[in-house]
């Protein structure tokens, strides 16, 4: 099954992503690199070096998800279900003491062992244990900043032939978002961004070609988009103020799509599993999904899924 592990991270990326960091700032730090190199016993000997000396913190355990990660990249599957049930319960030990969000490692870590163990069941021949795990994890952390992460991966084992769900449109920038359920008969592609995404911006091109390509076949490009906070140089930023930044970033980037409707909701993230921008989603003519892809997709990539679904 592809099965995808954030950005669909080959090995070899892996180890550029891992290792173009820097200096070692840290636990995690260090053992990114390791993993990167795939070196594993020395990444686990120093994590024991550090629990002995510092016990179990959450960078100790979000450097246990790293492990996780890395094994999951080279496909070794057992490990890295290993690794992810471990990081799961160092989590869960945890979260006995603190909340979830009560800082930054802890989401990084329990998201990316659920991430990495449902992905090894899958892989291993048990989508269905891989979704009743996921499933689990929505209703135990689903108020939490996992909730998109959780209901992504759920979404690529299960989401593919199922009706689309709605978008939340109370507001929006550009046209009116017109309902899923008025564009039956139509393709449609959603393009889920963020206004501090370079990925995104580099997507635009690809689908303002596409849509012109299809428009013959009726295809509707939405954009959804939400609110993270911040805005420019990652100031924090009210929500009329970042509505404002996230419109001139739309106006500036986005030019080429500039009738594309882009509902504001982060309910729209959390039921479409956006955690990674983009994510691009299409539909058939009846109304179900047809492509779940969180990440980037190129020309020839989307094109072909374009085609398939706008088939008669």
């Amino acid at each position: 099954m592809a099965f995808l592990l954030g950005n669909r991270l080959a090995a070899a990326g892996l180890f550029l992503a891992l290792t173009a960091i820097g200096a070692p700032a840290g636990i995690i730090d260090d053992v990114r690199v390791q993993v990167g190199q795939n070196s594993y016993s020395p990444a686990e000997a120093e994590l024991r070096d550090y629990r002995a000396k510092r016990g179990v913190t959450p960078e100790y355990v979000e450097a246990w998800s790293w492990i996780a990660r890395g094994a999951a990249a080279m496909k070794q599957w057992s490990q890295a279900g290993a690794y992810a049930r471990q990081t799961r319960q160092l989590s869960e030990q945890l979260l006995a003491k603190q909340k979830l969000d009560s800082e930054p490692h802890l989401p990084m870590a329990l998201g990316a062992a659920y991430e990495v163990q449902a992905q090894a069941l899958a892989e291993s021949g048990k989508p269905a244990e891989a979704a009743a795990l996921l499933r689990a994890a929505l209703v135990k952390y689903g108020n939490t900043s996992i909730r998109a992460r959780l209901q992504k991966n759920l979404n690529l084992i299960s989401f593919v032939g199922k009706p689309a769900p709605a978008l939340q449109a109370t507001q929006y920038l550009g046209p009116k978002p017109p309902t899923l359920t008025s564009l039956k008969g139509s393709p449609v592609l959603l393009f889920f961004w963020a206004h501090w995404c370079a990925d995104c911006k580099a997507e635009v091109p690809i689908i303002a070609r596409l849509r012109q390509e299809f428009a013959p076949s009726g295809l509707v490009v939405i954009g959804p988009t939400q609110y993270y906070g911040y805005a420019a140089h990652g100031n924090d930023a009210t929500p009329a103020q970042e509505r404002a930044y996230i419109d001139s970033v739309r106006q500036r980037y986005y030019a080429s799509l500039p009738d594309m409707p882009v509902p504001l909701s982060q309910q729209n993230f959390n039921t479409y599993g956006a955690s990674t921008t983009p994510t691009l989603v299409i539909l058939n003519r009846a109304g179900q999904v047809a492509t779940y892809h969180p990440g980037a997709m190129p020309y020839e990539e989307l094109r072909a899924a374009l085609q398939k679904a706008t088939a008669p």
